[in-house]
């Protein structure tokens, strides 16, 4: 007599969709304009800087390129590659009392194919880390060697690539604020001084009524 078989499997719900979306995150560099150029101009200031004793005899000449090459990199890392890459930005704003104000921005994660990969995200920081590491490296080496004329190129590179790193890390970490907290905490503060205003000039309405009623 035959046994009637056993079916040992399972139903098991297979979501397709996510684990497309996982590979593409892990996959797929979206933003591949904006991945280049996050490393061009850093690695480019770099490589010119270790080599343009061979293609110039020029300091002028050397000095101007990394510097210009240098700032590109501060300007494109600070505006564009950080908000496409990792979703991050800051920038400093003046109010109309004159005050400073540092804004540090973090997108809100979602799992949506628009977020940024995991491959982006791992060029954005390690390029962001390695390149002013390696701007240090040379500072100690031009001081060790008394190449003193490119110390004040030495010390733009860390500065400018080192500015990147901390607000970028400062977004990342804790340092959060969102356009409409910062819009909504200025519109509260005029609210506030037009109020003020107010009640001023009504108390010099009053005040001038019982002059006159003297």
């Amino acid at each position: 007599m035959k046994q009637p078989l056993v079916d040992d499997t399972e139903d098991v719900s297979l979501d397709f969709g996510n684990e497309e979306e996982l590979a593409l995150r892990k996959a797929k560099i979206r933003h591949p304009l904006a991945t280049f150029f996050h490393l061009f101009f850093r690695v480019s200031a770099i490589v010119t800087y270790l080599l343009c004793d061979w293609f110039s005899k020029s300091f002028v000449a050397c000095f101007v390129t990394i510097l210009l090459l240098l700032s590109f990199d501060f300007w494109s890392v600070k505006n564009v590659t950080g908000r496409l890459l990792v979703g991050l930005r800051w920038w400093n704003q003046i109010d109309e009392d004159g005050k400073s104000h540092w804004v540090f921005e973090a997108k809100k994660v979602s799992t949506s194919i628009a977020a940024s990969t995991e491959v982006e995200a791992r060029i954005f920081w390690l390029g962001l880390i390695i390149c002013p590491v390696i701007w240090t490296v040379f500072f100690f080496s031009t001081l060790f060697s008394l190449k003193l004329k490119w110390l004040a190129l030495v010390i733009a590179g860390i500065s400018l690539q080192a500015a990147n790193l901390y607000g970028y890390i400062h977004c990342k970490l804790g340092g959060k604020k969102s356009i409409s907290k910062v819009t909504s905490r200025f519109l509260s503060q005029q609210m506030f001084q037009r109020e003020r205003q107010e009640e001023i000039q009504g108390m010099d309405v009053l005040k001038d009524m019982e002059i006159h009623n003297h």
